[in-house]
């Protein structure tokens, strides 16, 4: 299977996991998804007191520089081992 529709399909299994992962493992699997579909961050940091985008924009920051291919397979490695 290509790298593309394995994602796809690691994306769709995301919405089927039968525990609902730890705040941390979201925030990775959500920083994995933006940097595999939409590349480097983009945009200004957001208000210092939306504790909830400020944590996703400095998570999705932090791969800055990492390929889109790359962050597809790290997202599907953690989608594999939250299904197992």
């Amino acid at each position: 299977m290509e790298l593309t529709q394995q994602f796809e399909q690691a994306v769709a299994d995301s919405k089927n996991l039968s525990e609902r992962p730890s705040n941390e493992t979201l925030l990775q699997l959500y920083s994995l998804y933006k940097q595999a579909t939409e590349g480097d961050v983009n945009g200004d940091a957001p208000n210092i007191f939306d504790f909830v985008a400020k944590a996703k924009y400095e998570a999705w920051s932090s791969l800055q520089g990492k390929s889109k291919e790359d962050a597809q397979r790290e997202y599907i490695e953690l989608i594999r081992k939250l299904k197992s």
